[in-house]
């Protein structure tokens, strides 16, 4: 194969820009590429449970026709042909949302959602949704609606969520491009869990709808070059999005030649709520800072930007938010959602008010306290989750519906703060399941945080093989 490409490199196996290169140079074409997915796929899934609405058959037409186009020399756009899979709370015209739970009523979207329409108009072949938990509350592959999901580095672990699907299908070779949402950590956690590479973007940065505080779309890919070669189309506008950004003239793809010398990077390990961070995750996130100061970059352990008083808060908020919702459910709906969200929402019944005021009002105190710490620093890493991985049957690492949050410590300031954060794999455990390092930037810092997340993808060494099928 030419531009680089191995020929001991499955199709499925490739990267988008490896594809893309492949498509230009006539290597191959989009429906070999999509027709190898296939066949990956129909290995992988009877394990793994990450797809909802499979369409085979349209992801074959769209294929087709992308390879007449690649044919002429004359793809649609920087995605011609790449096989990619949406997370199921992201509207694809004809398909239902369930959410996750079996609660909710299958009626299909009219239109696509934005993220979903710039990845299409791009040629990206879309040839199916993933799952997701009950509402999308929970880090987990458990569900009402969907069957469970699993994680393909080890069977009997979380894939992680709320896009676990995407993190599941991402690592287990289902094509390069998956696309996920992230509230609360929802990209980020599974994408450490199973060894990706994702950004959960700026609020505002990719137009999403409909758009809420904190809530992002965002790429799982299992390279920083296809995270980034995904904004360059994701980050586009759409006027669905009322609390999206400008547009901006971001060169997106042009990630080489940046050196963190001379960056100020904060570093936070332990922090005094949630769950306590696993050593292995400390140490793992500790080489990596060291690898920063060893390329020049001053390195200062900081502060956390949250609190265990702020994570409570937020958790009231969202309970009383989810009940609001569930409560105007039917007896029997309300007795379809899976147990545990259902017992979470409905504390948020017993709450005033004034509490539900003060649990919203986290977010600005955490707004406040990321500014103050951009104020005197480039970039901030942490762990993405404090745990190195918990069972696939579990709905959250606790188990406990009275304490549910308590791995999204790390990940959840950046939502509230507006802030662009990346996951990318950092290392591995001593039983070989992947450790993901969190690079946060300042808000609006996207292309910052990539190069940086770029970087650290150059110097971090070895990495393991990606999982194989099961025998």
């Amino acid at each position: 194969m030419s531009d680089g490409i191995s020929k001991a490199t499955a199709l499925h196996e490739m990267s988008a820009t490896e594809l893309i290169a492949g498509y230009k140079a006539k290597t191959f074409s989009p429906s070999e590429a999509f027709e190898d997915v296939l066949s990956h796929i129909a290995t992988w899934e009877p394990h793994l449970h990450a797809l909802y609405a499979f369409d085979p058959d349209t992801g074959r037409a769209v294929a087709k026709e992308s390879t007449a186009r690649w044919a002429k020399g004359a793809p649609v756009g920087p995605l011609d042909g790449v096989p990619t899979t949406v997370k199921e709370n992201i509207a694809t015209k004809g398909h239902a949302i369930p959410l996750g739970t079996a609660a909710m009523p299958l009626v299909p979207s009219p239109v696509d959602a934005p993220p979903a329409a710039r990845l299409r108009e791009a040629g990206a072949v879309i040839f199916s949704k993933t799952t997701m938990p009950d509402y999308g509350m929970l880090s987990s592959g458990v569900s009402s609606f969907h069957a469970l999901t699993r994680n393909p580095w080890d069977l009997s672990q979380n894939p992680g969520g709320s896009s676990a699907g995407a993190g599941a299908a991402a690592a287990a070779g289902y094509g390069p491009l998956h696309l996920g949402t992230d509230i609360g950590g929802s990209v980020r956690l599974p994408a450490g869990w199973c060894g990706l590479a994702t950004l959960k973007p700026s609020l505002g940065r990719v137009p999403i709808d409909p758009p809420f505080v904190g809530r992002c779309a965002g790429p799982m890919t299992r390279s920083i070059d296809d995270t980034a070669l995904m904004m360059s189309v994701l980050s586009l506008p759409d006027a669905r999005d009322g609390m999206s950004l400008p547009p901006a003239d971001i060169a997106w793809t042009s990630l080489d030649g940046f050196a963190p010398k001379g960056v100020r990077i904060g570093l936070t390990l332990d922090v005094d709520f949630g769950l306590p961070l696993d050593n292995e995750v400390r140490e793992t996130v500790r080489a990596a800072a060291k690898a920063f100061e060893a390329a020049g970059a001053t390195v200062v352990e900081v502060p956390w930007v949250m609190n265990g008083d702020h994570l409570r808060g937020l958790d009231a908020f969202w309970r009383a938010r989810a009940w609001d919702d569930i409560s105007k459910l039917s007896p029997e709906a309300q007795a379809k959602i899976l147990p545990f969200i259902f017992e979470w929402a409905k504390g948020g019944s017993q709450l005033s008010g004034g509490d539900v005021v003060r649990g919203f009002n986290c977010t600005m105190a955490i707004r406040a306290n990321a500014a103050k710490a951009f104020a005197d620093l480039d970039y901030m890493l942490s762990p993405v989750a404090p745990i190195v991985s918990y069972a696939a049957e579990l709905p959250a690492p606790t188990n406990d519906s009275k304490h549910p949050l308590d791995h999204i410590g790390y990940t959840v300031p950046w939502n509230m703060a507006e802030n662009p954060a990346a996951s990318i794999n950092a290392g591995y455990s001593a039983k070989g399941f992947p450790i993901g390092l969190q690079i946060a930037g300042r808000r609006f810092d996207d292309h910052g945080v990539l190069k940086m997340a770029k970087f650290f993808e150059s110097i971090r060494g070895p990495q393991k093989p990606w999982p194989k099928v099961p025998t």
